[in-house]
């Protein structure tokens, strides 16, 4: 009895994770290498890979990974990967930004950030984890008709290497609707049979549903990355206040009123007050006069 509970449990958990997949950075990563592989292999055409490639996929990530996930989860993902390269695609085309393979981060200052991120709120997420698999997605989502920018090496298990070029930024709408497009390439296929009994349209409803859920995510993932990010900016402007400063100000001796109104000025950038906070005491009045000297010349 209590071998039967168990099976029936393991069971009860395997059709949860099959119901909605959960994913990681290493699944992601896994996917993204077969995908590349089906593009060398040729089964990508119009942007769209055939069925041999879906199946090629599914059947790979489930020896790789023991999960199980139907072909629609995957092309769901596919769908959330595709938004992810035209975000960091549209970022790497600014001059101020780029991509440092090894690590996958993206680097700039962080005032063009924060201008970038007030007109793009989507890049929020980016900007805190990077994107360690882009190489990855400029092969998958590369077209004939490019600009030649962001050239990255794709490799194929070892054998050769080859320039991928990256395209240029696919509008919003193409972005989000992969499955629609997926469901385009099956329609031309002569061997696809349009779905016409009320099983066949609720399957379909479902797929479309399964698509706002891995949206959801994406924009939940996104949002969680925001307010990460508020807090550590709360945690750091609490630690080097305006408060602070002005109150050390006033315990320094040596202070006149020129350079206690040019210290107070100083004080407005957060880089300067972390600063001021960070030396040491004695060391503190050479470095004010130094800096109010610097700005008032």
């Amino acid at each position: 009895m209590a071998g039967q509970f168990a099976r029936s449990r393991r069971l009860e958990i395997q059709q949860q994770e099959q119901s909605r997949a959960r994913w990681t950075t290493s699944l992601t990563k896994i996917l993204a290498t077969l995908m590349v592989d089906q593009v060398h292999k040729g089964n990508k055409h119009n942007n769209l890979f055939n069925k041999k490639a879906w199946k090629y996929i599914c059947d790979e990530f489930y020896s790789k990974t023991g999960l199980k996930w139907d072909k629609e989860q995957l092309k769901n993902r596919y769908s959330v990967l595709r938004r992810q390269y035209s975000i960091v695609k549209s970022i790497l085309d600014q001059s101020d930004f780029s991509w440092d393979e090894s690590t996958g981060s993206i680097t700039g200052n962080d005032e063009i950030w924060a201008e970038y991120i007030q007109k793009h709120p989507d890049a929020e997420t980016v900007k805190t984890g990077g994107c360690p698999i882009f190489k990855e997605l400029c092969t998958i989502f590369s077209e004939p008709a490019t600009n030649g920018k962001h050239e990255y090496v794709a490799a194929s298990e070892g054998e050769y290497t080859s320039i991928t070029p990256c395209p240029e930024p696919l509008n919003t709408h193409h972005e989000e609707s992969s499955s629609e497009s997926q469901d385009e390439e099956d329609a031309n296929d002569p061997q696809t049979v349009q779905p016409t009994t009320p099983t066949e349209i609720s399957t379909r409803k479902r797929v479309r549903k399964g698509i706002d859920e891995a949206i959801a995510d994406a924009i939940f993932e996104m949002a969680s990355a925001s307010k990460m990010r508020a807090a550590a900016l709360e945690q750091q402007i609490a630690r080097f206040s305006l408060a602070d400063c002005i109150r050390d100000l006033n315990l320094m001796q040596g202070v006149d009123r020129q350079l206690y109104l040019a210290a107070l000025d100083l004080f407005k950038k957060p880089n300067a007050r972390e600063i001021f906070l960070s030396l040491k005491k004695h060391k503190r009045l050479t470095w004010l006069r130094g800096k109010c000297s610097v700005a008032s010349n």
